[in-house]
Formats: structure tokens, sequence, C-alpha cells
């Protein structure tokens, strides 16, 4: 990385709307102009073919890189000028957006749940298939499985007591509703797997229903769900309003579990190989900056802001550090289960995790039984371009793994996911679809 040539710039720009398309620098939101110092780099021979990307967020912390990406420069120290994040109400907008792409008025890309592009390549969630590259997986944990105050004492393994929540539930002449963010996504996958393991059948015993993340806690005050996954704000602030409390968080039922990803459509990156790895590059840079402790502050204060997430700084930053209130008496400090952007291979897609996802999309019956799930993840996950970007932005071998799977997985529930063999997994659970 040293032996290219780097300059510095003045970035100018006033503070405009929500996601606008701007570098600035992260005084308070209150419309001021701000002049920000940017070290940027010459790319040489690898100089993008374009300076303009658009990607979408929903307000989860797990967006934060690609934040950060643009509030601190990095897209344009890689020579992206003209990259825009721009917010979206919800998983469907950002997929519908993603289908229109920039040149049709949506987006090249997003922070999105990690089976989505799969589901867009096949097709499954889209008018036609619409191809898609994982460049990054954008953090593991961080999410967490909330429950209604009129069902206490629910926590990760606590079969009885939520079986009880449902018979209740039934009693009253109603179903127990759980809130998820999109079917097949990664919350939809970890209730489903929550409920199934404390022997709730998803599809018989509960009803399992689609939320955008900003309406969680609204719909819990209402009473029109029981549970809820999803990540951060929105677990903390349910326990904050106390309208519920956190049964667990979801690295308790699968430790360092993948989460988000950073993907792109595969046109885009095909169309613009050197733009991509430079906006590959910029992630990667931004994910170790927010896994930094003495960045998380800042990081917080960045990201809470109107046109960003648009809630309170203190709703974010104790559960990113990992201290978390579960509402219920528990209070856990630095907790071995937070968010994770970069350290113990957070950054990199593993293929393994990647068939996980379409294992369990299969157990629900949201894809095909007969999909050739491994040639999916070998066309969708571009480990390998990660991998180049890593290298050119100087990581340390040591973090930039070997191998594509990280072998076999294990649950809370002791069950174990051995990616040379997911059929035998599939085999050995009680609840499914198929």
């Amino acid at each position: 990385m040293s032996r290219l040539s780097r300059r510095k710039f003045l970035v100018t720009s006033g503070l405009t709307a929500v996601g606008a398309a701007i570098l600035h620098g992260c005084g308070a939101d209150n419309g001021t102009t701000t002049v920000e110092q940017v070290e940027t780099i010459d790319m040489g021979e690898n100089a993008p073919e374009t300076t303009s990307a658009k990607f979408g967020f929903i307000a989860l912390t797990d967006a934060s890189p690609l934040i950060i990406a643009l509030e601190k420069g990095i897209f344009a120290k890689y020579g992206m000028t003209d990259v825009e994040v721009l917010k979206q109400a919800s998983w469907p907008v950002t997929r519908d957006n993603i289908e229109l792409g920039s040149a049709g008025g949506g987006i090249d890309g997003a922070h999105i749940l990690t089976p989505m592009p799969y589901q867009m390549t096949l097709g499954t969630t889209t008018n036609q298939p619409v191809p898609m590259y994982i460049l990054a997986r954008l953090n593991t944990n961080g999410q967490a499985i909330s429950v209604s105050n009129a069902f206490p004492d629910i926590t990760l393994d606590s079969a009885e007591r939520l079986q009880e929540a449902v018979a209740q539930a039934t009693a009253e002449g109603r179903d127990f509703t759980a809130a998820m963010t999109f079917p097949g996504g990664t919350h939809d996958l970890w209730m489903r797997y929550w409920l199934a393991a404390n022997g709730v059948n998803p599809d018989g015993d509960a009803s399992v229903v689609p939320v955008p993340p900003p309406q969680m806690v609204a719909n819990m005050r209402t009473n029109t769900m029981d549970t809820f996954c999803v990540g951060e704000p929105w677990n903390a602030q349910l326990v904050g309003q106390g309208e519920g409390y956190s049964a667990l968080v979801t690295g308790e039922l699968w430790n360092n579990h993948p989460e988000k990803a950073f993907a792109m459509r595969k046109d885009w990156v095909d169309q613009n190989p050197k733009a991509a790895r430079a906006l590959l590059m910029a992630v990667l840079e931004a994910q170790q900056w927010c896994d930094r402790p003495e960045n998380i502050e800042e990081m917080c204060q960045i990201v809470s802001q109107n046109r960003w997430f648009r809630v309170p700084y203190e709703d974010i930053v104790e559960r990113s550090k990992g201290n978390i209130d579960f509402g219920t008496g528990r209070v856990e400090e630095n907790f071995e289960y937070a968010m994770k952007f970069w350290r113990d291979n957070a950054s990199y897609p593993y293929k393994s995790h990647d068939l996980w996802f379409l294992t369990e999309n299969i157990r629900w019956g949201y894809i095909p039984a007969d999909t050739d799930t491994q040639a999916l993840v070998d066309e969708v996950n571009r480990e390998d371009l990660w991998r180049e970007a890593a290298e050119a932005i100087g990581t340390p071998a040591d973090q930039i793994p070997t191998e594509t799977s990280r072998g076999v997985e294990t649950f809370f529930d002791g069950t174990t996911f051995d990616p040379e063999n997911p059929q035998a997994y599939l085999d050995s659970l009680e609840f499914k679809a198929i």
C-alpha cells in the first residue's frame, strides 16, 4: 500500500437531507458547513472506471461501515468521490431499488440481509432474476430477540416457558405473533431457529410475520406482536421504553454468526471491476475503523444523526460497546457476543456460512429443495474479490482466512451444521416445511 502515491484535497459540503451523497465532518447535525482534509490515493492502473455508485441502507447499526466510509472520506480516498448512501424504508424497498439499478432510478448495491442476494439471483423474490455478488460480510453477531412484557421469563433456552406463552395466546383466541424483517432473511432464520429449537413450530404454532425494523417497537407497544427479532437500536429502545425485554442476543444462539452483507448487482461489478475493487477497499477499511474500541462512541455519534438513523445516541452506544441491558435485571458488560465488524474474520464472507443460509431457506420452503446450493454460492459469493481488496489495503496475512469454510458450526441447542453434508443437518431437524 505504501507504494501507491497519495495526495490531499479539501472536501467542503453542507449537511443536507438523510442519505445525501456528500462528504462532511462529524459535527452536530445543524445544517452548518464543514471542511475536512481527505487523503487520497493515486490508484494508477487500478483507477476506477467510474467515480459514482449508489447504495442503500436500513437504519441498523450494522450499516455503520457504509456510512463511515462516506463520512470519513474513505470512498473518496480510493477514487470513489461521488458515492451516495441512501436510506431505505424496508428490506423489500431495498430489493426493489436494487432490481431497478441506478440507471433506473434505484441503487447499485446495499447493506443487506445475507440471504437476499441469493433470493434475488434465483428470482424467487423479484420480478425476474437479478444476479448479485456478495463482496463482504458487514458484521457478525449484534441482533436480538425481544419479547413483550406480557410473557415474562423467556430466555435463550426456555422451551417450557415459550410453549406456555404460545398456549396463552391460543387461549386468548389469537396467534402467538413473531415479527422479523424479511422472509428468509437473517432475522427470520434466527427467529425460526429459536422457536423450533424450543419446541414451537414456526409454521404451525406461531405466526411469523415481516415488519420493517423502525416499526418493531411501535407494534410491540400496541400489542400487535409478542416477540421480534431485529438489530439495534430497536431492541435497546424497547427496553428503554419499558415495553419489553431481550430474551437473548443472537450471538448466544450461534456465536460469531454471520449477519449483514455488502452486496452489489453482478452487472455493475462486471462492468466496473476497478471501481468495485475501490469500493470494497473502502468498506473493509471502514470496517476496521468501526471495530476499534476507541472509535465506537464517534461511530455512534455519527450514525445516530438525523440524516442517518434519527435516533438518540444513547440508544445505540452501550450495545455497540457490548454492554447489554436485557431489561430483566440481567446486565452484561463487555459481552463476548457483541457485534463485530472486523475482528475474528467478521468481514470475510465464508462460503460455508452462505451455504447454511441457503439450507435454512430450503428448510422453510423459501427456495426450491433441488437448488444446487454449492453452485449458487460459488456464483454469488465473491470472497476472491474480498481477498484482493484486503491485500490491497495492506491487511496482515493472519487476518485473511486461508479457507472458504469455517468448518462445522454448533448452535446453542447442540445441533451442528457440517457444510460438507447439509442434507444430514436438514434430516436432523424436527420442524421444517419440506
